[in-house]
């Protein structure tokens, strides 16, 4: 389902696999709608050290002081701090798309933010598990729950095709 109201923008929760293009979207469409976006990403790792966890408490209240605002764009792999705001999201993606798909995003942007060549090889690991990894907010599975419980509105993107529909369809919405 596409977004047909422009009350459906007000809070927009992207999420899925690593190397999906969720961050791609999240600035396309924050372009679109004069939004910045909330990575998940930046709020789960110590600054300047990815792959270095910060306190999950911690994290997880920020994302939820972040969903207080009457606005946002938010995007990231993790479901457990999804839940935090599913309650106040007004639009729900899901990119789906296949993993070795993922794995070539993922191998062509490279170390992040401080990252390692080991902490890159591990990524693509994960990344490839992510139908396979069980007992995770982080995998199919856990997404597949998180999307359905949500009962606004919501859609699954599966190729870049679809993914560019989405952005065009918000585009238009707002013309």
């Amino acid at each position: 389902m596409r977004p047909t109201q422009p009350e459906h923008l007000q809070r927009i929760l992207i999420f899925g696999n690593g190397g999906t293009g969720k961050t791609r979207l999240a600035r396309e469409i924050g372009a679109i709608i004069g939004r910045s976006v909330i990575h998940l990403d930046d709020l789960r790792w110590l600054p300047g050290h990815y792959g270095i966890a910060r306190d999950n408490k911690l994290v997880f209240d920020e994302v939820v002081e972040a969903g207080r605002a009457e606005t946002w764009l938010m995007e990231g792999v993790y479901g457990w701090l999804a839940s935090a705001v599913l309650g106040r999201v007004t639009a729900l993606i899901w990119i789906d798309l296949p993993e070795e798909e993922c794995i070539a995003n993922v191998r062509a942007r490279g170390i992040q933010g401080g990252g390692s060549e080991a902490g890159l090889l591990e990524l693509i690991e994960w990344v490839r598990d992510y139908r396979r990894r069980e007992n995770s907010s982080t995998c199919y599975a856990g997404h597949a729950k998180l999307f359905e419980a949500y009962a606004g509105s919501k859609a699954i993107l599966r190729n870049r095709a679809e993914i560019s529909e989405y952005a065009q369809s918000i585009r238009a919405m707002t013309a």
